[in-house]
């Protein structure tokens, strides 16, 4: 496919929005004016998707393609297409996510699977659309308008810890130990790239979002791995959660917001965190571990052989 023009408007790729908050965030940045990927693992669910945007706006630009973050070869592929066709990338919104898998399971290239769909994957991707996010700056009109990477962490994130010593849960498997790494590493992430674009030149802002409680599939399947707390989960989920789509809001923020900067973590402004406006999240003790920090990207490029420019 022959390279386009200079995209008007500015792309976006969201994974994993073929329903639920990634769904809703590709709804908010079609409203915002940006040309939105879709990008997912079912093509079926995927064009739902675009349906679904283009029945509130017949003109909306937005389509589907397809990436498994089970699998690095698809992130490969995904990535070479993209370059391919497109001149330069606005946003990227590292949304696909699993939660709490009651039984470990693997990935094609043999990670444990919250790991490496929700972690990993994301890491290769955003590494080897880094050429195009730090072209869009560089587009006329475009010189004061980085481009923004957004990974989705949680409030999980608070009781997570990274075990280098067990990574894939190989030696002690439990549902929610697993998730919460995940997330944790989402927003470890976040501010590991903020510090090497400033430091590199890549010129991108990087950061973090996180939902609060919102009411979706994934968490639906999450508190079955934990059937009695689930259930009681559920009963007090009206009191405590939100929609969808206001759970989607701190992801918008942290996408077009004015004055976002590299490394900010957004979540709901509401009780605990759980629900409300868009407003700077609090992090854990564990989020603000330099070591860990580093030892975690180095560790990660050497799992998914990602590279990135010096």
């Amino acid at each position: 496919m022959p390279k386009t023009e200079s995209p008007t408007p500015s792309l976006a790729v969201v994974t994993g929005a073929t329903a639920g908050l990634g769904l809703e965030t590709a709804r908010g940045l079609v409203k915002a004016g940006y040309r939105v990927i879709i990008a997912g693992r079912n093509a079926d669910k995927g064009e739902l998707a675009c349906r679904s945007i283009r029945q509130h706006d017949a003109a909306a630009a937005v389509e589907f393609a397809l990436l498994d973050l089970d699998s690095l070869d698809s992130v490969r592929s995904f990535a070479a297409t993209l370059r391919q066709r497109e001149h330069a990338l606005a946003r990227l919104i590292n949304n696909a996510g699993l939660m709490a898998l009651p039984r470990r399971e693997l990935t094609a290239d043999g990670f444990e699977r919250q790991l490496g769909v929700n972690y990993l994957g994301h890491f290769l991707l955003t590494s080897l659309l880094l050429p195009l996010l730090s072209a869009h700056s560089r587009l006329p009109g475009h010189e004061n308008d980085p481009a923004r990477v957004v990974q989705l962490s949680s409030l999980a994130h608070r009781s997570g810890r990274i075990e280098f010593d067990d990574l894939d849960g190989a030696r002690r498997y439990d549902p929610w130990r697993a998730y919460r790494q995940s997330k944790l590493a989402m927003l470890l992430f976040a501010q590991a790239l903020a510090k090497r674009s400033v430091d590199h030149g890549w010129d991108i802002v990087s950061v973090a979002a996180h939902p609060g409680l919102s009411r979706t599939a994934l968490f639906d399947h999450g508190v079955k791995s934990r059937p009695l707390a689930g259930t009681i989960f559920k009963l007090l989920m009206p009191l405590l959660s939100q929609s969808a789509a206001d759970g989607a809001r701190p992801t918008l923020h942290a996408a077009l917001a004015e004055g976002v900067h590299g490394g900010d973590y957004f979540g709901p402004n509401g009780f605990a965190e759980t629900r409300g406006k868009p407003k700077h999240a609090h992090r854990s003790n564990a989020a603000r571990d330099q070591i860990v920090e580093d030892r975690l990207w180095a560790v990660s490029c050497e799992l998914t052989g990602a590279r990135w420019p010096d």
